[in-house]
């Protein structure tokens, strides 16, 4: 027996259980201390009451005879498909059914893509981002490339002529920097790998938060995207589903490599690896695409933003300089005085009690920069922002 000695490459444990256990150990040095969470983007209200609705009437059915179901469609059943495609035709998007995968999250599949794809293919990561891109690539022993965000570049990288990649990852809105790619933007991206054969894994699980026309919500908003890229979604955010997991990938049948449809290829993967999302929740999902459900899940879009709005406004009367929070939950703000970031982490923590995400955590580039997340109570970001207001001048 052999293990997979690439996981030894990996960093010693994921990101957020190092963060969790530095908070646990804190806690338990400091029983009185109240923290404030600002960390791991979990959202905090409630689910949306048409969610709740739809998914008690699945149960309901799943207790009767006539309602009751056992393995659904790997792929998703035929009633929420079909409401992502309608959902994709209100901003102009033409989908088919068969086009659209249900599972049980953007951070699966972000993962289990990789099954399609051959080991022999170089891999191009932003950096800053979410760690699962590396760390999943890092597992399987392909080559990663880095494409470099920084202040200088509004942390939003622009495709190289001398850089070569078989797969590329984009993600806007960005986790953890809260950039945005704009049309243009996001235009040459979608030239540069047709014109490689390259496929972009776009991940997308943040544009529910997007404002405005002029940052698209989904890659096949621009022309030639349909040959080029999977798109990846989730209900996490969009409607409060982390703990009931749900979210759904897109991969057109118009994308054809080495005379391959990708798109049977995730089929046919999907239905050997994946068993499918449970009927109620599907039924729940379902209910997030309907017109009342859609308000109900927009109105606790802008609480998490009126946070951020909060968190904002404390770093602006300190004259701290950051991206984000407009069109995505999370604002990246520079460490100050010159403090790395875990440094910054660990004296946010014993000063202000504040839980943030050291931006190292996301990359090298990530160095000298910190996450912090809309996602927590009213409260939390009113006495969070009295707090790091205090700490930042003091």
């Amino acid at each position: 027996m052999k293990i997979n000695a690439r996981y030894l490459d990996l960093q010693e444990s994921y990101l957020f259980a190092n963060i969790a256990r530095k908070v646990a150990d804190y806690q338990q040095a400091h029983p009185d201390a109240k923290i404030l969470r600002l960390g791991i983007g979990d959202v905090t209200r409630p689910l949306a009451p048409q969610v709740v609705a739809a998914m008690r009437q699945a149960v309901d059915e799943m207790g009767g005879e006539a309602g009751f179901r056992g393995y659904g469609p790997e792929q998703g059943y035929a009633f929420l498909r079909q409401a992502i495609v309608e959902n994709y035709a209100r901003r102009a998007v033409a989908l088919a059914p068969d086009e659209v995968f249900v599972s049980d999250g953007a951070k699966s599949d972000l993962g289990n893509l990789l099954d399609i794809f051959d080991v022999d293919n170089t891999v191009l990561i932003p950096d800053p981002v979410y760690p699962v891109y590396v760390d999943t690539n890092i597992m399987a022993g392909r080559r990663i490339a880095y494409l470099h965000a920084s202040a200088a570049n509004a942390f939003l990288p622009m495709p190289q002529k001398d850089t070569r990649a078989g797969i590329i990852y984009l993600c806007s809105p960005n986790n953890p920097t809260g950039a945005v790619y704009d049309r243009t933007q996001l235009k040459a991206w979608v030239d540069y790998a047709n014109t490689q054969g390259a496929v972009i894994l776009f991940d997308a699980a943040y544009e529910a938060f997007i404002q405005g026309e002029d940052y698209p919500r989904s890659i096949y908003e621009i022309s030639g995207a349909e040959t080029c890229a999977i798109e990846v979604c989730s209900l996490s955010k969009t409607a409060g589903f982390t703990g009931v997991r749900c979210g759904y990938t897109v991969v057109p049948k118009a994308l054809v490599r080495q005379d391959a449809a990708l798109n049977h290829l995730w089929l046919r993967r999907q239905t050997t690896k994946f068993n499918g999302v449970s009927y109620i929740v599907q039924r729940g999902a379902e209910a997030a695409f309907t017109p009342e459900g859609r308000a109900q899940c927009m109105e606790r879009i802008a609480y998490y933003r009126k946070n951020c709005r909060i968190i904002a406004t404390a770093l602006d009367a300190c004259g701290v300089r950051y991206t984000g929070g407009t069109h995505a939950p999370y604002i990246w703000m520079q460490c100050p005085d010159g403090m790395d970031s875990w440094q910054f982490f660990d004296a946010l923590l014993a000063q202000a009690h504040i839980v943030g995400t050291p931006g190292a955590g996301f990359g090298a580039n990530g160095e000298g920069f910190f996450r912090l997340s809309g996602f927590g109570s009213r409260e939390t970001a009113l006495r969070a922002a009295e707090a790091l207001q205090a700490f930042l001048r003091a």
